[in-house]
């Protein structure tokens, strides 16, 4: 068994218009939602992706798949927390989390805080084990047109 694990992930999704959406487990209040089988969480879908990609377990949409009426409206949280459990299951807990929102609109700052917060719950970790930060594409693409929001995910795992 290895003593660490490296896991990367990437989620992306539309935008529509709306009242807010959830990222990092936060609500965040906007003109704007996500267009998505779940809720459409893309931070923790693309962590979810890094710590399935670091057990060598496929990726989110393997384990729950957008055709499954189930998952509709699903709280992406729990996602996270079964995942979770199979990084435990494996023998490993999370060493650090490092999140990138690739985003031009709304401000992320003031919400970065909170979702660590939520995020390390879920993890059952310290928020000093997971960094979220955020960037935009300076206009350019369809992020910067403000068409949609994506997220990479890079983590550590460690032998328990």
């Amino acid at each position: 068994m290895n003593a660490i694990k490296i896991g990367h992930g990437y989620d992306v999704h539309a935008f529509t218009r709306g009242n807010g959406f959830v990222l990092g487990g936060v609500t965040l209040d906007c003109d704007l939602a996500i267009i998505a089988h779940s809720d459409g969480d893309v931070l923790i879908h693309a962590l979810c992706d890094a710590l399935l990609g670091a057990l060598g377990q496929g990726d989110i949409g393997r384990l729950y798949s957008d055709q499954d009426p189930g998952n509709e409206n699903r709280d992406s949280r729990e996602f996270l927390r079964e995942i979770r459990q199979r990084v435990e299951t494996a023998g490993y807990r999370l060493g650090n989390a490092d999140l990138t929102i690739i985003a031009q609109t709304p401000k992320m700052a003031p919400h970065i805080d909170a979702m660590r917060d939520v995020l390390a719950l879920d993890l059952d970790c310290s928020s000093q084990q997971i960094n979220v930060k955020a960037t935009t594409t300076e206009g350019l693409g369809y992020i910067g047109r403000k068409q949609g929001i994506a997220v990479a995910a890079v983590v550590l795992l460690e032998r328990k």
